[in-house]
């Protein structure tokens, strides 16, 4: 009994993620095994490989000449007796022709598949590094939310702490702050409560984008706990400057180009248009006998036949300007590509920029600044010597600071696999692991 598929997948793709961990670990979604499940189990890819054979099949059929017509018939048959020796006229034919498509339209129509056919591996190789764009900024989607949880998890015991302090020096207190001490914390543990809610169904959705690429139950696993190196690696002062020499390398503009060269074949045909059709033919004509039984002679008849393209004007013509304006729309096409994804790149680069300097700012100046102030807060109140709601804010404000370098370091990391991407065919950007799937 055949076993389905998708078991296989799930063994493959569990093998892809426990090899790497040690034993007894907890499986974690490495990056690097996620983007090769996903290329590995993507049906498009196998689609493209189907298209391309069809059309290397339907290049070898378009270089061919048509089949010849073979006509059997009856000719100058009297209809008064229907006798075939009556007649000397009268006889069975039997005749073939063939027809000569016009010029070199045969080897350029072959031409002209080959060419579509050459388009699907640069097809397939911008899908891959599109796959990779995808699935890695799906895994940070689930990275980020998975890191968020964590913290405000860790932080919610102290502002649990907070609460209970709050509490028993209202018990021990007349004071009416103490009172608003005790509303204070316990809204402020209802909000992190709610903001874990949040994040929880950011992180479910996140988990189920990811499992169309992978499968649900492998992407309800938790992500590794560090972003990969190379989504963080630090921008080269060359990158501005070559990205756009290396645009030209793009998988999808090298696919643009194979669809130019198939229109330009396809002015070349319509030119062959003007050149005219030839059919060859040969019949063969049986005579029977006259009625006092003298043979007649059978008779063959050979000829030539051709179409005359003398009225161009609204059939050729109109032909060869459509051909000749879908070939210049194509090369307006390949332009626009060209503006986008270098309009993208440049982009993706100054985010990345302003992205960097963000972080920096984050982890040398303003979370230590932060988490002394909150030390000095609480340290504060506990002296009774600060306000309760001032040692909460500063609390909360150090939280959420964490969690906005959290959200900075995975923007940063899904802008250099959007500047990845558009650069892909550039051996100077780091890549993952897709290139192991080239053609």
């Amino acid at each position: 009994m055949a076993i389905p598929a998708r078991y296989f997948r799930s063994a493959i793709f569990g093998a892809l993620v426990l090899t790497s961990l040690p034993g007894w670990a907890e499986p974690r979604l490495q990056l690097a095994n996620v983007i090769d499940a996903a290329i590995e189990y993507d049906p498009w890819l196998r689609q493209s490989a189907q298209i391309q054979q069809a059309l290397l099949e339907e290049s070898i059929a378009e270089g061919a000449l048509p089949d010849p017509r073979l006509s059997l018939g009856a000719a100058n048959l009297p209809v008064d007796t229907f006798d075939t020796g009556q007649e000397a006229m009268t006889q069975a034919t039997v005749g073939i022709s063939q027809r000569i498509p016009r010029g070199d339209s045969l080897q350029l129509s072959q031409d002209r598949k080959e060419e579509l056919a050459q388009e699907q591996p640069f097809q397939r190789e911008n899908r891959r590094a599109r796959v990779v764009e995808t699935v890695t900024r799906l895994w940070l989607d689930v990275w980020e939310a998975q890191q968020s949880i964590g913290l405000i998890e860790d932080n919610r015991d102290l502002f649990e702490q907070l609460s209970d302090v709050a509490e028993a020096g209202y018990i021990t207190a007349t004071m009416i702050s103490r009172q608003q001490d005790v509303v204070r914390g316990t809204l402020e543990l209802t909000r992190l409560d709610d903001r874990l809610t949040d994040l929880r169904l950011k992180l479910q959705s996140s988990q189920e984008a990811l499992g169309e690429w992978i499968g649900s139950k492998n992407a309800s696993l938790e992500v590794t706990e560090t972003v990969p190196p190379e989504l963080l690696t630090a921008l080269r002062d060359g990158w501005s400057e070559t990205s756009a020499g290396t645009l030209i390398r793009h998988p999808l503009i090298r696919s643009t180009d194979q669809q130019i060269k198939a229109r330009a074949i396809d002015v070349d045909l319509a030119r062959e248009a003007y050149k005219p059709e030839w059919t060859v033919s040969a019949q063969y004509g049986y005579r029977d006998r006259v009625p006092g039984g003298q043979d007649r002679a059978d008779l063959f008849s050979v000829g030539i036949g051709f179409d005359l393209p003398l009225f161009t004007g609204n059939l050729q013509d109109r032909k060869l300007n459509a051909s000749a304006a879908r070939l210049e729309a194509e090369k307006t096409e390949r332009v626009l590509q060209l503006r986008v994804i270098q309009a993208r790149a440049r982009s993706a680069l100054a985010r990345i920029k302003r992205l960097d300097d963000r972080i920096g700012i984050y982890q040398q100046f303003l979370l230590p600044q932060m988490e002394e102030q909150a030390e000095a807060a609480l340290t504060a109140y506990n002296n009774d010597d600060g306000d309760f709601a001032e040692a909460v804010r500063a609390r909360i404000d150090d939280l959420n600071a964490k969690i906005e370098l959290i959200g900075m370091t995975a923007e940063r990391a899904r802008n250099f696999a959007s500047f990845r991407y558009l650069t892909s065919g550039s051996s100077e950007v780091p890549s993952l692991s897709q290139t192991r799937y080239q053609d």
